[in-house]
Parts: C-alpha cells; structure tokens; sequence
C-alpha cells in the first residue's frame, strides 16, 4: 500500500450508480393486496455510487470514474450529488446516451425489508478505453462491481499492473468475461447469497475457503443482520465471525454498499483487513439506523463513536 497523500485519490469507482426512488410501506404486500404509501423520496444510489459516497463520508479522496450522460435529468442529478460529496468527475467518462439506473425501492417498516426494482436502459457502466490508464494508475484503491465486464476488466489489469488494491462488489454472474474477472480480485466482498450460490456451498464460513485463492488479500461474505465471516492470507482455511453491531434497523438500504465503500477507506488508509472489516460494518449498522441508503451514510465521527463504545463492550 502506497503511503497516504503519495496519490491523488484514495478511492476511485467505476462501476455503476443509480437514481433511487424510494417508497416506505409499513408491511410489504403480498400479490393482489393494496397498501398506503406513508412517505417517497428520491436520492441517488446505486453499488459503486453509495460506496464511493460512503467513503467520502469517512474522509476519503474519492472519485467515479465510470460513464454518465451529460443532459439526461438522471445523470444530471447524479452528477449534483456527487459534487456535493465531494466526489470528483474530472475523469468521468460523458456519453450522450449513458443513463444511471433507475430504481424504485419499497422499504417495509415491519418486519425491516427491501425489496428493489431495477432499470438499466441505457446504462453503458465503465468504459472499454476511458479514462486513461494514468487515472486508474493514481489511485491506491479501486472499486469495481459486476456491470460492465470488458470496461472493468481492462481496468483491473492496469490497477494490478500498478500495484493498487482492487475491491470487488459482485452480486451475480453477469456472464461472459466474468469466470475470468474473479480471480484478479484482491479483495473480494460479497453478500452471502450470492457467495454461496456460487460456490455451492451451505454457509458463508465454508464460502469463504472456498473463494480464496493465493492472488486474493482478503474474502469477506457479509450476512447482514448476522455479520460477516471474512479471511485473509493467514485465516482463510479457518475464517473469522464478526457479529453485526447491535443497532436499531430502521432502513437496510444501500448497506451492503456502504460496508464497501468504508472498506475501500480502510484498506485506503492502510488499515488491516480486521481493521477494514470492523470500520465497514460500524458504518454499514450506523446506516441502518436511518432513512435512505445515501441519505443516511454517517459521517466519521459517529463511525469512530461507534467503534470506541464496541472495543470497549468487548473488553
């Protein structure tokens, strides 16, 4: 790991953002039933897009260095937030007909769900030959997820090349390119769904030996509610469980993403993977405390409140 403030960026994403409408029911109804809409907001989203917000948040120099339109009112509002975060577009690639996701999440207040309905028109993801290989070679970490593949994977091999740490968010198979995409990952950190389908396995714990491979830093399966188990160089054949903070769950949106991006600022920040893991799931609890998925990313100090009441309980 390069030494903090040697690069221009600590983070830089380029996978994909969203346009997130948001629809909070108290129960989420089964087919053929009516329920009344107690509240909708509209903010932005998206897997790469709330992590990199997620680590600005905690004090990272991030950036997005994926595609968006430059007219379209998605991409517009996309490109507000982000400024306003903090996030730098400088080297955001501008295609006429790229669009953000679209998506309309309907968020159960009891029991606590998310169920989320996605639309990709338009959606172009990272760019087969942007931004120059420099760009990617001047962060010292990179963020990536499953969209996208050929954009993605020509990134990841000038990041290696360079020596930068590649962070991966798959959630599923997308296909071609990407059986060949997985073992160039790093850090590889996934919901526990989709590790277990992949590997065809019965547990996280068992997912993550599974996953692991001697170009991997670190596996980490998440779990939610129950945690994660996770496993680096000298622990993947007996992987570790850290148990989720115990929090109020008000909304579970986007924390998947947040754990992402305040593990990004970890690893960013020369931390150790048991560093990382417990900084990303203190963000990722305190985010299930409020409304929203970027909306209610917390900021450091809160994080740090957090992992010092922790430390202490488990003394």
């Amino acid at each position: 790991m390069n030494e903090r403030g040697s690069k221009r960026y600590d983070v830089l994403g380029i996978g994909v953002v969203a346009v997130d409408d948001l629809v909070y029911v108290d129960s989420y109804p089964t087919a053929e039933q009516k329920v009344r809409v107690l509240r909708r907001r509209r903010q932005c989203g998206g897997q790469t897009g709330t992590a990199l917000v997620a680590a600005a948040r905690l004090g990272s120099r991030a950036g997005y260095i994926g595609s968006l339109g430059d007219r379209d009112p998605l991409s517009r509002t996309v490109r507000r937030r982000f400024e306003r975060e903090g996030i730098d577009l400088s080297h955001c690639v501008a295609r006429p007909e790229a669009r953000p996701y679209h998506s309309t999440i309907v968020v159960g207040r009891r029991p606590p769900t998310r169920t989320v309905f996605s639309s990709n028109d338009g959606h172009a993801g990272a760019d087969p030959q942007l931004p120059a290989a420099d760009v990617i070679r001047s962060t010292d970490v990179l963020l990536i997820d499953h969209h996208a593949i050929a954009g993605t994977r020509r990134a990841v091999d000038i990041a290696r090349a360079a020596g930068v740490e590649v962070v991966a968010d798959f959630e599923r198979d997308p296909g071609e390119g990407f059986e060949d995409l997985l073992p160039l990952v790093g850090h590889l950190v996934l919901p526990e769904r989709f590790a277990r389908e992949w590997t065809s396995t019965d547990s996280a714990e068992k997912a993550v030996s599974r996953l692991w491979s001697h170009e991997r830093r670190a596996v980490v399966v998440t779990c939610g509610a129950d945690g994660c188990w996770y496993g680096d160089v000298e622990t993947y054949e007996t992987p570790r469980h850290l148990p989720a903070a115990k929090v109020d769950v008000v909304d579970t949106t986007g924390c998947g993403d947040v754990f992402h991006g305040a593990y990004c600022a970890g690893l960013a920040e020369g931390k150790t993977v048991d560093g990382c893991v417990r900084l990303a799931s203190a963000t990722a609890a305190l985010k299930a405390t409020r409304d929203g998925g970027q909306a209610g990313i917390p900021r450091r100090e809160a994080v740090e409140q957090l992992l010092a009441a922790w430390n202490e309980a488990a003394r």
